[in-house]
């Protein structure tokens, strides 16, 4: 019984320290969000169009010297 009264305070300790910390949060705004957003997205379409053409181009070499 005792174990159970302990868990259960420390469940309750870690969400209100939970609740705590989220309180503490820097939110971004709607624009922020936004301006990240396409960057990242940015970024990962512009990797992906990389790699791809190095890839393809490797590929070109190799058939090349085949």
């Amino acid at each position: 019984m005792a174990k159970d009264k302990d868990a259960s305070k420390n469940k309750e300790s870690f969400f209100q320290g939970v609740k705590s910390e989220m309180e503490k949060t820097s939110w971004p705004t709607k624009e922020e969000l936004f301006k990240y957003t396409v960057i990242v997205v940015a970024t990962v379409i512009f990797f992906m169009v990389f790699f791809w053409v190095l890839d393809v181009g490797i590929g070109n070499l190799i058939e090349l010297f085949r």
